[in-house]
């Protein structure tokens, strides 16, 4: 690539991850390449669709949430593990508006996205099978309990945050009460299943996403 070209790259990798973390995912395209002071074609040129945008600007995520994981799964007390790896993904969406569209909106065409949900998945399912295999957790409940109470709770934090930068901490504890074992009481349905949970989230994407298209040669 040539140096024009790959500087070009990063002022628009560098400008789309500013305005995505102030404003979310929904960044007219338009608005990006003017900021990052290019024009609308050489956007394009570099990124086809808004997807390959968001795939290339968060493509350190899924290392970010690995190192997240790997943490959570080698401590030793599942508890105080499933309260750290919620305060971290917490801490992370409070603070940039792209990031908390991508983990609620599960858009099924950003590259490596799937991949990073089904981490989070397994990790929280493993956190949750030894929290209760320790006693601390209550036995009725499955990992698509805490993704769809969590999911929920992070696509608010944008109202939240408004109001009170750590007030989602707040949320964070009253949900963590639910799931511990002095809390139970029985539950009056089933669960969702994990399926039927991503359909919901990229529902959202579907309603919100924005209509982007490249210019006409």
């Amino acid at each position: 690539m040539r140096l024009d070209a790959r500087r070009n790259r990063d002022l628009l990798l560098a400008t789309a991850r500013d305005l995505f973390a102030r404003h979310g995912l929904d960044v007219p395209l338009d608005q990006i390449a003017k900021e990052a002071g290019v024009g609308n074609a050489t956007l394009y040129r570099h990124f086809p669709t808004r997807q390959a945008l968001v795939g290339e600007v968060f493509a350190n995520a899924a290392n970010l949430l690995a190192e997240a994981a790997d943490e959570a799964l080698a401590t030793e007390d599942a508890w105080s593990a499933i309260e750290r790896y919620f305060e971290w993904i917490l801490e992370l969406v409070a603070a940039d508006r792209g990031i908390n569209d991508l983990v609620t909106r599960a858009i099924p065409t950003v590259p490596g996205l799937l991949g990073i949900s089904r981490r989070n998945a397994a990790t929280v399912g493993s956190l949750v099978v030894r929290a209760q295999e320790q006693g601390t957790m209550r036995a009725d409940v499955v990992t698509m309990d805490l993704l769809f109470s969590f999911g929920a709770l992070c696509r608010a934090l944008p109202a939240a945050t408004e109001l009170r930068p750590d007030l989602w901490r707040r949320h964070l504890a009253l949900l963590l009460d639910g799931f511990r074992t002095r809390a139970t009481h029985p539950l009056p349905v089933p669960p969702v299943g994990e399926e039927r949970l991503d359909r919901m989230f990229a529902e959202l994407w579907a309603a919100d996403a924005p209509a982007d298209a490249p210019p006409s040669a």
